[in-house]
């Protein structure tokens, strides 16, 4: 499938799975595969197919130290290497940098200002509106005023969304779902920095998880889509809105057609993941989530040929043809550990029986973590998620957070149900 493998990948902030996938894609094909991320228990540092890793927290740490730190990897390469970024902090770090790392690593060459204006969601819900692409209806508060003054028209429930996550001096912070005036001034004080706003107030469109349909291509440097899938979410972690735990392969014609014109339109080149949610309510897709990089369900789409988003930016990035792909029907991929987590939720919210729940294992066709060509990075998810779990609870019994779970896990059932109706 790919004619030259002797130019290294760079995975960029390997995250819970996304790095384990790059590198067993480009491994298995006799790529050469680095991993760098802030945990030293990644998964992708248990894999055979990780020929090095590097420990460094790129979303955290300061650009100048970043970009030395990158150059160092390069000349302990020892030569130059694709470099794929798969956080939005990584995706905006190399589009804005591209002059001073294009000596050492190579990547597509894009406009920072348009890969930051699909980062933030606030941007990017202006965009899509500009090029006529259905949103969820919503607010950007820049005030607990500006709240008080939404209310008076406000129809609950109400997602409040951070418009910049995990992005270098913006406090993080979790999506929660109110279900009152209370709930959201409470929700608000809490997260909000008056210096810094990065509060989004939005419409909650009802419906399960299979209601979420994803977008996953790579648009070469023409401008060209030659690889294009769509899929929908089964399961979520976290369980209602998180990412996806349990995912199928399936065509929507019209997710694509909408998604390849937008890109189109704006220029977009490279990877791309991107999110809509069916409105049940007026029969529309709405776009809620946009990711200029490799997204995390990326697995899911594989054609028939072995093609998926990163083996086209390999060989489009190497100078190589991309060969084009679909994925076949009903293919369906797994987190196998947070799908765990996430079916034990849905089940103690009666939204998932135990004969549903083997049913939907039907057509997976690939593991996350478990390979029987590489099994020990399902070791390192396993570390990772004990870890997780204590940091959490430790947090949780330092710090309440203010909207309580328990409401949000009642309002989500009773709202999923209404929708079924």
């Amino acid at each position: 499938m790919i004619a030259d493998s002797s130019t290294p990948a760079v995975v960029l902030v390997s995250h819970h799975h996304v790095g384990i996938g790059i590198a067993r894609s480009l491994g298995r094909l006799g790529v050469e595969v680095y991993g760098i991320d802030g945990d030293r228990f990644s998964p992708i540092f248990y894999s055979k197919y990780c020929r090095g890793r590097f420990i460094w927290d790129v979303n955290r740490a300061p650009e100048n130290e970043s970009l030395e730190f990158l150059r160092d990897v390069s000349r302990r390469i020892g030569r130059r290497a694709l470099l794929i970024p798969t956080s939005d902090v990584g995706a905006m770090f190399v589009d804005e940098h591209a002059d001073q790392l294009a000596d050492a690593y190579i990547f597509p060459i894009r406009d920072p200002a348009l890969c930051r204006s699909l980062c933030n969601k606030k941007e990017m819900y202006y965009l899509a509106r500009k090029w006529n692409v259905d949103t969820p209806e919503t607010a950007f508060p820049q005030s607990r005023e500006d709240v008080v003054r939404y209310l008076e028209s406000a129809r609950f429930p109400i997602l409040l969304k951070p418009i910049y996550n995990l992005v270098r001096g913006v406090k993080p912070w979790r999506m929660k779902i109110v279900n009152s005036k209370r709930e959201l001034l409470e929700g608000y004080a809490a997260v909000e920095d008056p210096l810094n706003p990065n509060v989004m107030l939005q419409e909650y469109i009802p419906g399960g998880d299979e209601m979420t349909w994803t977008f996953n291509g790579y648009f070469d440097r023409r401008g060209d889509c030659p690889v294009v899938f769509t899929g929908r979410k089964l399961r979520n972690f976290p369980a209602y809105f998180g990412q996806a735990s349990l995912a199928v392969c399936q065509q929507n014609d019209h997710v694509e057609q909408t998604t390849l014109a937008f890109m189109r339109n704006i220029g977009y080149r490279g990877p791309l993941d991107l999110g809509y949610r069916y409105d049940a309510r007026d029969g529309r897709y709405k776009i809620n989530d946009i990711n200029p990089r490799i997204g995390a369900m990326f697995r899911l789409f594989v054609g028939d040929n072995g093609m998926d988003v990163v083996r086209a930016l390999y060989q489009d990035m190497t100078g190589q043809p991309v060969l084009r792909a679909r994925a076949p029907q009903g293919r369906k991929w797994i987190v196998e550990d947070v799908d765990f987590i996430s079916s034990v939720r849905y089940w103690r919210d009666g939204k998932l029986g135990i004969r549903e729940w083997l049913r939907s294992f039907r057509g997976v066709k690939e593991l996350t973590f478990l390979a029987a060509d590489d099994p020990l990075p399902f070791a390192g998810a396993c570390i990772m998620d004990v870890r997780r779990a204590l940091m959490e609870a430790k947090a949780r019994r330092e710090k309440p957070d203010p909207v309580s779970n328990t409401k949000d896990s009642a309002l989500l059932s009773s709202a999923a149900a209404g929708a079924d109706r």
